[in-house]
């Protein structure tokens, strides 16, 4: 009952950002950021979507291995480009990666790690994301400038005890103790945690640089230094929970734009024509579900007849 309240919640709260944008901005900014769109935009969009998504998969290969729930980075990859074109096609933005990780507890045989394995992950990313986009906002100008220092300090503050926390003996309880051994056996593990900072700065590199050029071919003309926190910002703000991030993006784009003073009607173009280059390089996820489904709907063939066919054959060819 939470998840379709939250869901129909994330529906209508996606709604009604559009309905205020459309009312104060009109449709204009909306369809131009379709229109833009080019050929060129989209290969661009489609190779730095591979590059992310192999290194989301190798993040992933490293939390599940750290857990004990092994798999190939190959799988990992094919898995999470499903992932991807599942979270941006229906509502609440983590169908994808709850289907990936319920997949991958079938063939291990725990479910539990799986899950788990799939929402540390996440987590890492995101804590990466945040710490890079603090140290770019502070050192590059935006329109949060002057309350950087802050959200550094209370960044760093927040880290610190996570490590303390996460390295500290587990308390009584079976979650926390879970919850910690997960932490450190799947993140902050020697071999670990390198690996996890290292693909996670790819994933947010390749995502700005998407944005970038979105914002090119929205007709954004303003040097990189200025254009790259503006993009950083709008990123953060598309890890709120919505329907495949359409609304807080455009949302978020046209507060950021319009504090820059660059029209908060090119912050929409601009985030209309980013969704749409990220939904077009999503597509090879289409084709491994497709290709998953149809080898699932293969019925095997049964025993017994695989053993009547063996003996008939065994008949047919044996000398009287």
């Amino acid at each position: 009952m939470r998840r379709l309240t939250a869901g129909w919640g994330r529906l209508v709260a996606s709604a009604g950002i559009f309905g205020v944008l459309v009312w104060r901005l009109g449709t204009g900014p909306f369809l131009d950021g379709v229109r833009t769109v080019d050929g060129r935009a989209l290969v661009a969009a489609a190779g730095l979507a591979l590059l992310t998504t192999v290194a989301c998969a190798w993040r992933w290969r490293i939390v599940a291995d750290g857990l004990g729930v092994h798999l190939s980075l190959p799988a990992a990859v094919a898995a999470y480009y499903r992932s991807l074109f599942l979270n941006l096609t229906l509502p609440g933005g983590v169908v994808g990666d709850v289907h990936r990780g319920v997949s991958h507890g079938r063939e291990v045989s725990d479910m539990g790690r799986a899950l788990r394995a799939v929402g540390w992950e996440r987590f890492a990313g995101q804590v990466v994301q945040a710490v890079l986009t603090v140290v770019l906002l502070s050192a590059l100008p935006s329109p949060v400038h002057s309350s950087m220092p802050w959200i550094a300090i209370g960044l760093l503050v927040a880290i610190a005890c996570l490590v303390l926390v996460a390295r500290a003996r587990p308390r009584d309880g079976r979650v926390w103790s879970t919850a910690l051994g997960d932490i450190r056996d799947g993140l902050l593990a020697r071999k670990a945690w390198v690996g996890i900072a290292l693909a996670s700065a790819v994933v947010v590199v390749g995502h700005a640089a998407t944005f970038v050029i979105a914002a090119r071919t929205a007709g954004v003309t303003e040097p990189l230094s200025r254009l790259l926190p503006l993009a950083l910002l709008v990123m953060l703000i598309m890890v709120v929970p919505s329907v495949a991030g359409w609304g807080p993006r455009e949302g978020g784009a046209a507060w950021v734009f319009g504090a820059a003073g660059l029209g908060a009607h090119l912050g929409v173009t601009t985030a209309v024509a980013y969704g749409v280059m990220v939904l077009v390089a999503s597509l090879p996820g289409a084709v491994v579900l497709v290709v998953s489904w149809s080898r699932r709907t293969r019925l095997p063939v049964p025993t017994e007849s695989r053993r009547r066919g063996s003996s008939t054959c065994l008949t047919a060819h044996t000398p009287s």
